[in-house]
């Protein structure tokens, strides 16, 4: 709950020496409970160029005069204010919208003030509804109309004396509207706060997200890969429809406490270790692995990347190996153990004795802090403008949020996606914080009661004004139960549900499209032979592959609005528990999708779905139709339920174009 500013008047304190409020006494509008807001504005809301914002408050004053009230804002770069007139809503709520048309800070705030016009005009409307003298009161609305320098206008009420004239000339809406352009807002009441909505390009709502290490992307196998031969994977990617490519680090990686294949501490000399293991003598978080290549082919890898419409997104892991030149040019950044010894990462009993976590709380926090920006900055400077943040639960708060202002006031445009699988109010507030999309437990929700409650929460609770959910169905870190157990239909059901309940979503590939699913061992959600740890080779023509399939998701989403958002989800009621069904619309209706998956990859789901057709623009009594895009059927239906049929292995879910019924001005047409 967020409270105002109040005066508080103790009992024992003589009224004499009561001093009133230094602001002015005679704003008598109050305004409250202004939506959207953020913790009290602690923090700002999110929104995306191009989105009309509408913003709800409560607005009322004293007594019974009319009032009016305004939704100001502003663009960081402007000094001046724009206006919105608000509308109400019902009792004391008001509503009013603006249109934000460029990425970048934005303030806005409500203000309130008392109308002396209109409550005059309602007035007059009584007393002549009563047959009262009306002549004082004439003389009382032209005094008004004066002041706000309307002068002929004010002649004419003083001075006509047809009745009829007169009321129609006190009652025009031209009248009603020169008032209120032109009369003085005197003590007008503001909402305390001014309130912040950061505004991001269009990819920060709607990603395509693939994963690959540079590393394998050699053409043949026993061959250390280079940017060269990732830049050769392009044109696949882009063929699945991917418009994101995602690196893990591509910095040189330490030697000492190499790990070896499936994370062992000892490692053989062919052995190539984790890349987040970052630093060797080669250098640090600026250089890349000179195996890989230089920086003139990454620049050269961007560069064909955008050709292609896909943006590389850089991987930023604050961590350093025994090796990082950090280590000894700047000691006092790590935390040491008893013995003098460096402290290494842990989450026991996990050992990661490869990396060395920076110590935020040294006293040089400073310095840290700078150079770490120094990073961002650097790779900004080469065009990157995607960043996945590796565990940024794991360091401090302040920080995060320093170093996303500073980006975002220079590069409004560069998008940071942070990679916390950890507490909801601690990914909550690392989203507060400014990060602009964020992983989810997405990957560990699979019933349709898990799904419906948590998707529920995200797009309806007020978590939708500032975390973007990016939903991964595999990494490597992670090969969750449901894709060990379910075969390939259960990799097609997962990147179905991933694809379609959210506008940005990722996958790690080739792992993903081949459905590799074996694990370490039983119990465990680490890959056996991860690539985490080694190098991998895979054959991207090979006919098991789902990269057909892929693809055919990834082209839906594309060619229907509704599907590159996630704020319009809307759950509907299905008779068989394994089966779940939801919609998603834009804002007119133009576009309607509503998607029926099968969560039970081993067996055929049939049954029916009760579908909200009023939430879908679909009048009641009405025909309308419905287009599968995923397995090309058509349908026309009748009234709100829908029998499903769903099998696993061939055709998992139906999504859904909807097509209905529209009244125009000769007969009706489809709206399509």
């Amino acid at each position: 709950m967020c409270l105002g500013s109040f005066v508080t008047l103790r009992a024992t304190e003589p009224l004499a020496d009561f001093e009133p409020p230094v602001a002015e006494g005679r704003a008598r509008v109050v305004v409250e409970r202004v939506s959207p807001e953020v913790d009290c504005g602690r923090f700002a809301v999110k929104r995306i160029v191009g989105d009309l914002v509408a913003v709800e408050a409560d607005v009322f004053a004293d007594g019974h005069d009319e009032i009016a009230a305004a939704l100001l804002y502003r663009h960081e770069t402007e000094l001046e204010w724009r206006r919105s007139e608000m509308q109400r809503v019902l009792g004391d709520r008001w509503r009013g919208e603006f249109f934000v048309d460029r990425i970048g800070y934005y303030r806005y705030t409500v203000e309130g003030w008392i109308e002396p016009f209109e409550t005059w005009r309602r007035d007059l409307l009584r007393r002549i509804s009563a047959q009262q003298d009306t002549d004082i009161d004439f003389q009382i609305g032209a005094a008004l109309v004066e002041s706000a320098g309307l002068g002929d206008w004010a002649w004419n009420l003083r001075r006509e004396t047809c009745a009829q004239t007169r009321r129609d000339l006190a009652t025009s809406a031209e009248l009603a509207a020169l008032v209120r352009q032109h009369s003085a807002r005197s003590f007008t009441g503001r909402y305390l706060r001014e309130l912040t909505l950061v505004v991001d390009r269009e990819k920060a709502r709607f990603s395509t997200w693939y994963e690959v290490f540079p590393r394998s992307c050699a053409r043949e196998a026993g061959r250390h890969g280079t940017l060269h031969d990732c830049e050769s994977w392009l044109p696949y990617i882009s063929s699945m429809g991917f418009d994101v490519l995602y690196l893990p680090p591509i910095h040189p990686i330490g030697y000492t406490f190499r790990k070896g294949r499936n994370n062992s501490t000892g490692s053989s000399p062919g052995d190539a270790g984790s890349p987040w293991a970052i630093g060797a003598e080669e250098g640090g978080h600026t250089s890349i692995h000179p195996e890989l290549g230089t920086l003139d082919d990454f620049d050269h890898l961007l560069a064909r990347a955008s050709d292609l419409g896909i943006e590389v997104a850089l991987d930023i892991a604050f961590q350093c190996s025994p090796d990082h030149p950090y280590v000894r040019e700047h000691p006092e950044w790590f935390r040491r153990r008893p013995d003098g010894s460096i402290q290494y990462a842990e989450n026991p009993p996990k050992k990661y004795q490869d990396i060395y976590p920076l110590d935020f709380e040294t006293p040089q926090w400073r310095e840290l802090w700078e150079e770490l920006r120094r990073v961002v900055f650097f790779w900004i400077g080469r065009g990157v403008r995607v960043f996945r943040v590796d565990n940024p639960h794991t360091k401090a708060f302040g920080f995060w949020e320093w170093l996303i202002d500073q980006v975002k006031h220079r590069h409004p445009e560069v998008l940071f996606l942070a990679e916390a699988f950890t507490r909801p109010s601690v990914m909550y507030r690392l989203a507060k914080l400014g990060f602009p999309q964020s992983y989810t437990y997405f990957t560990w929700r699979n019933t349709k009661e898990e799904l419906t409650q948590y998707f529920t929460e995200l797009t309806q609770s007020p978590v939708r004004e500032y975390f973007r959910p990016n939903l991964w169905p595999n990494t490597p870190d992670i090969i969750p139960e449901y894709l060990q157990t379910g075969g390939r239909a259960a990799f097609m059901i997962r990147i179905i549900l991933a694809a379609t309940l959210s506008g940005n979503y990722g996958i790690y590939g080739p792992a993903f499209e081949q459905c590799e699913n074996a694990p370490r061992e039983p119990g465990s959600e680490e890959y056996l032979n991860s690539e985490k740890y080694e190098i991998k080779h895979r054959d991207l023509k090979t006919t098991e592959s789902l990269k057909e399939f892929i693809g055919r998701v990834n082209r839906i989403r594309r060619e229907n609005p509704a599907l590159q958002g996630g704020a319009s989800l809307r759950f509907h009621q299905t008779d068989n528990p394994l089966v779940i069904c939801y919609s998603q619309a834009t804002a007119d209706l133009s576009n309607i999708i509503f998607v029926i998956v099968n969560l039970d990859a081993f067996h055929i789901q049939r049954g029916w779905a009760t579908l909200d057709l009023a939430g879908m623009g679909i009048e009641e009594g009405r025909s309308y139709q419905g287009h599968d895009l995923l397995g090309a059927g058509r349908y026309l239906w009748h009234g709100s339920r829908v029998y499903f049929e769903l099998t696993p292995e061939s055709l998992p879910a139906h999504i859904i174009r909807v097509r209905r019924w529209v009244r125009t001005e000769k007969q009706f047409d489809y709206y399509l």
